[in-house]
């Protein structure tokens, strides 16, 4: 699998998903993965993308097969967006389609509104608010970590996520898949990057957005999510039936289709 060397402290696994027809040009989509997660995160998605769009998966610095973090490492929402456009401009990209799902659609906001010239579009599927009331939780959070790793905490929250629907023995995959994360990197990676505060990028994202929630979320209201999706120009909200947070994981054929059916619209737009 081909891996990047970004910067001295990072090698950046990813993987490019192409079946589109050889004699095409077509778009890209760029697919930013959640916490502790990898650019596998997305396994159900490719087969209905990479149709029609070359799709770029990386994992990010930190996680999956890309270097682990050092506990004093300087986390930062724009050291994250500039691993991701250096592989873009590797790959001679200049402007593609960007989806971001859980914290990933976090990274996938700022990105879009500090980078406009490089997105086309916007999707982003069950993402937390651009901010947080209290950063209480994150002590406790932090010393489980210590102590117990990332699995345990995957173990106790993962199938909460996943909603009602979805089979144990997938919840069990997650938690496995999950429970890799480096403690290192997570120690590192929560205070700076999941209590971010992105209020201020929502209004100044330029291109059209799609924003993909369900109808009872356990992490956040419809209308909590309504109330931030307004604040983005050009966008729109989409909720499916379900309670799964982590829908792109537990809905990932539906979501597919709905981010292909905006993506399209944008285009004949």
């Amino acid at each position: 699998m081909p891996t990047l060397r970004v910067t001295p402290d990072l090698d950046m696994h990813y993987v490019v998903d192409d079946f589109t027809d050889p004699w095409t040009s077509p778009d890209t989509i760029l697919m930013l993965h959640g916490n502790s997660e990898s650019g596998l995160a997305w396994y159900g998605w490719v087969p209905q993308l990479a149709r029609h769009y070359r799709v770029v998966r990386p994992d990010m610095r930190g996680y999956g097969k890309s270097t682990p973090m050092p506990r004093d490492y300087p986390w930062s929402i724009d050291a994250i967006i500039s691993d991701y456009l250096k592989l873009m401009d590797t790959l001679e990209i200049q402007r593609f389609h960007l989806v971001g799902a859980k914290i990933g659609g976090t990274v996938a906001r700022a990105f879009a509104a500090r980078h406009p010239q490089r997105v086309q579009t916007l999707t982003l599927i069950g993402t937390p608010p651009p901010s947080r009331a209290s950063r209480d939780p994150i002590t406790p959070l932090l010393d489980e970590f210590e102590k117990f790793g990332v699995e345990h905490w995957a173990r106790r929250t993962m199938a909460a996520r996943l909603g009602g629907r979805f089979p144990a023995e997938g919840v069990e995959w997650w938690i496995q898949f999950m429970g890799r994360t480096a403690v290192s990197s997570q120690i590192g990676f929560m205070p700076a990057i999941a209590w971010a505060d992105i209020r201020a990028d929502l209004p100044k994202i330029q291109c059209p957005a799609l924003v993909i929630t369900t109808e009872e979320n356990g992490h956040t209201s419809t209308d909590a999510t309504r109330a931030w999706q307004q604040t983005i120009p050009h966008s729109e909200l989409r909720v499916l039936p379900g309670n799964s947070y982590h829908v792109a994981a537990s809905d990932p054929e539906a979501c597919a289709r709905e981010t292909l059916a905006f993506i399209s619209r944008q285009s004949t737009a």
